[in-house]
């Protein structure tokens, strides 16, 4: 039985475990099967940078506040982040990388730098 190359169906001649004809055919292969899952993982990084891109232009000092609609007239959006860090009082900080935001009252949050 003749084996064929995964990506374009070329006869293979070679080693018996082969499965593409070149290492173009295995990229192609590969780029088709996974698309799906990395243009996820593109587009939620990508919205990371920008939450992140936000924080750090609104943020010159060590800590600034601003409000919620600041940032979402901004495009941030407040599902995403990377991690969480509550306080010995109970606050909890949402971090994005390094900046991170406190919500205070009267939709009004605070915006901080890891050092």
């Amino acid at each position: 039985m003749d084996r064929l190359c995964k990506e374009c169906g070329v006869k293979l001649t070679g080693r018996a475990d082969q499965k593409y004809c070149s290492d173009y055919c295995r990229n192609a292969y590969n780029n088709r099967i996974n698309s799906d899952s990395k243009n996820l993982i593109r587009n939620t990084n990508n919205q990371l940078r920008k939450n992140y891109r936000i924080l750090e232009k609104l943020n010159p000092d060590p800590t600034t506040k601003t409000s919620r609609n600041n940032l979402l007239s901004k495009g941030f959006d407040f599902n995403l982040i990377t991690s969480l860090y509550t306080t010995k009082k109970g606050q909890t900080y949402f971090f994005v990388y390094d900046y991170g935001y406190l919500p205070l009252k009267d939709d009004l949050l605070a915006i901080v730098k890891k050092n």
